[in-house]
Order: structure tokens, then C-alpha cells, then sequence
């Protein structure tokens, strides 16, 4: 009967629609829907003519369907549920800021996937003593290089003491003998001002500085020794960035300022439990590397979170506070509010279903 092969045609689409956009199929639908209709045309019936119609509506609710299926895979959907909590992360920092009288600055990194969030984050602001990550960056660099040696002895001088000192006052001047590594944990565990002007004139401020720049660091500068109150006052302020502070550890983790040995080191002193405000409300066996920073008007904190597998840099910065509390406080919740993120991230599988040792659905 006339017409017959297209009935089978649609019928075979139907069952396997992808048949639909093969070229031969395709051609013979145009050419027959195309074709000026002829009664006497045996060929192109009126059944034939609607067939056709039909198949390409068929066509047209298929392809859709097709790209509907493709879109919805289990990595663009993970990626999308990751997102909304993204945007949840974003919302409590905006809050963080509406309700803080000061100016705020944000850099946080996922090292998994190289995601970053940034507000306020090119805005240069004081680092206080968060610029002692760069400080430690060089002094390793130094002694990986041969320049120095972390069992190189320092005999304390009354001169080195300046306010801020922390253990470095209740040691004993000309007596008191520690290596630069002892040192360089003064520095880093109870921020004691004088062991960092010891190491700042050990390696050089220059050198630091000269790291930075390598490291297309333009905005970050150690501009004087701690507690010279003449310089401040002359604008001398060490600065940085949140993004630049963010990228400053990322390179030192990603092994672009020390090898494998040295990083892994630089990790472990930087780790060394001190009061700051990154990990004040994480569990106390979570891993932290960071620094913070305190002035008048000025609360800092930069470091790396080793959640699981999905670690991140954080780099919060406050300035122009009028109650110094509140930027130590918005430190908190927004360090806190992102390690909550990624925690679940690193536990939980593409579809959201988190995994613990004690399954926390039930009290």
C-alpha cells in the first residue's frame, strides 16, 4: 500500500528515537514533507504526508529529551548542588560584613578544584602579624638553599627586645642561646615580636620582599620590623591583600617556594597550636596552618584547613574596626560557616549522602 515504508519508519522511531537523526531517515522525511502534493502522485498519499508531520513533531519532543538526559549526569549534578551551598557560604559572609563595623576582606580556595570566592579581596589592608607567613616562607627558602642553618645558634640580646615579646622578655639576654628554628617557633606559636625582628635580620628584609615579587606578589610588602612605631607612624604599615595572603599559601602548597621536604615542614611549624581565630570553633584535632594578626583597629587570620580531602585556604582580613572583638568575631563565623562546607564536601558522595564514622541523622 502507498505509504507503507513510512509507517514503518515511524514505527521503528518510536521504539529507538535516536533513529530519528540518522541522515538517511532525516533526507527521506524532507524530501516527502517537501514535496508539492500531486493527487496523482502515488508516492506522496495524504497518509504519507501526515506520517511524515508526525515523525518530525516526534523529532522535535525527542531532541529535548536527548539533551535533558545529557545535562542531568551525576557530575553536572553534583556540581550544581555544590554551588547552592556556595551561595549559602556567600550569604553568611554578606551577612558577616552587614552587621561589622569596618571593612572586610575575603579570599577562600578549594584545592581540590582550584573554586575560589572573593570579596573585598584585592582591597590592600594591614596584616600585622600575618605577614610572619612570609617571613617563614624566606627564612626555609634560605635554609633550603644553604644559606642557613635551622641549628645555627642565637644568643639573645637586650637589644632585641622590643614590646609584644611574649617568652623572648622572660628569657635571659647574652645568656639565653636558641637556634633559628626555636626562633622561628617563637615567631610563629606565640607571635613573640622580638624572635621575628631576629629573623627579619637574619634573612634579610629585602629578601622577603624579593620572594614576594617572584611570586607576582605586587601588593604584599614587609615594610618594617615589628613594633617600630616611628615607621608606622611615617605609613610604613606591612600590607597585603586577602587574594594575594590566599595565594601566597597556595603556592607554598602546591610546592612553588619549597620542595617536597621543606613544604612539608614549613606545614608542620605553621601548624603548631596558637591562639588565633581560624580554628576556634573546629574540632580540635582538625589540622590549621595559619597565622593571624592583630593592631588597633585591625583583626587577621590566613592559613589552610586540612578538611579531609578537600583542604582550603582561607584569608580574612579586617581593618578600620571600631570594636576590635567584632572583626575576631566575623573571623569565626566565617571561617567556621566554610570549613562547614567543605567538610560535608569531603565526606559526602555526588549525591549529597554524608558518611561518618557516627552517623550524625540519628541523636
Amino acid at each position: 500500500m502507498p505509504g507503507f515504508p513510512s509507517i514503518i519508519i515511524l514505527r521503528r522511531a518510536v521504539e529507538t528515537p535516536a533513529a530519528l537523526f540518522s541522515g538517511q531517515v532525516f533526507s527521506s522525511l524532507v524530501r516527502d514533507v517537501l514535496r508539492p502534493y500531486n493527487p496523482a502522485d502515488r508516492e506522496v498519499t495524504v497518509l504519507k504526508r501526515i506520517l511524515c508531520l508526525a515523525m518530525f513533531a516526534a523529532m522535535s519532543a525527542c531532541a529535548p529529551l536527548e539533551s535533558r538526559a545529557k545535562q542531568s549526569s551525576p557530575e553536572k549534578a553534583s556540581q550544581e548542588k555544590e554551588q547552592i551551598l556556595w551561595q549559602k557560604l556567600e550569604a553568611t559572609i554578606n551577612d558577616a560584613d552587614h552587621h561589622l563595623d569596618g571593612v572586610l576582606g575575603v579570599a577562600i580556595l578549594d584545592l581540590s578544584t582550584g573554586k575560589t570566592y572573593l570579596f573585598h579581596a584585592d582591597e590592600i589592608l594591614p596584616t600585622a602579624s600575618s605577614i610572619k607567613i612570609a617571613i617563614l616562607a624566606e627564612l626555609y627558602r634560605q635554609v633550603q638553599q644553604g644559606k642557613l642553618k635551622f641549628s645555627d645558634l642565637y644568643t639573645l640580646q637586650q637589644a632585641d627586645l622590643v614590646g609584644g615579646s611574649g617568652i623572648a622578655e622572660a628569657l635571659t639576654p647574652g645568656v639565653t642561646r636558641l637556634t633559628l628554628r626555636d626562633v622561628a617557633a617563637l615567631m610563629i606559636s606565640v607571635s613573640d615580636n622580638s624572635a621575628t625582628n631576629i629573623i627579619i635580620d637574619r634573612v634579610g628584609m629585602e629578601n622577603v620582599n624579593a620572594l614576594l615579587e617572584s611570586l607576582a606578589l605586587t601588593h604584599t610588602r614587609l615594610r618594617r620590623k615589628m613594633m617600630d612605631l616611628k615607621a608606622a607612624a611615617e605609613g610604613r604599615e606591612n600590607i597585603a591583600t586577602p587574594r594575594e595572603m590566599m595565594t601566597l599559601l597556595e603556592d607554598l602548597y602546591r610546592g612553588k617556594v619549597l620542595n617536597k621536604t621543606f613544604s612539608e615542614d614549613f606545614f608542620k611549624l605553621l601548624s603548631i597550636h596558637k591562639e588565633s581565630y581560624i580554628p576556634r570553633e573546629l574540632p580540635e584535632d582538625l589540622r590549621v596552618a595559619n597565622k593571624p594578626g592583630e593592631l588597633e583597629g585591625v583583626r587577621n587570620d590566613s592559613g589552610i584547613v586540612f578538611t579531609g580531602n578537600r583542604p582550603f585556604v582561607i584569608s580574612v582580613m579586617t581593618t578600620y574596626l571600631r570594636h576590635e572583638k567584632e572583626g575576631g568575631e566575623a573571623i569565626i563565623r566565617i571561617a567556621t560557616a566554610a570549613y562547614q562546607m567543605f567538610d560535608r564536601l569531603s565526606r559526602a558522595s555526588e549525591f549529597g549522602r554524608v558518611i561518618s564514622p557516627h552517623d550524625s541523622s540519628t541523636p
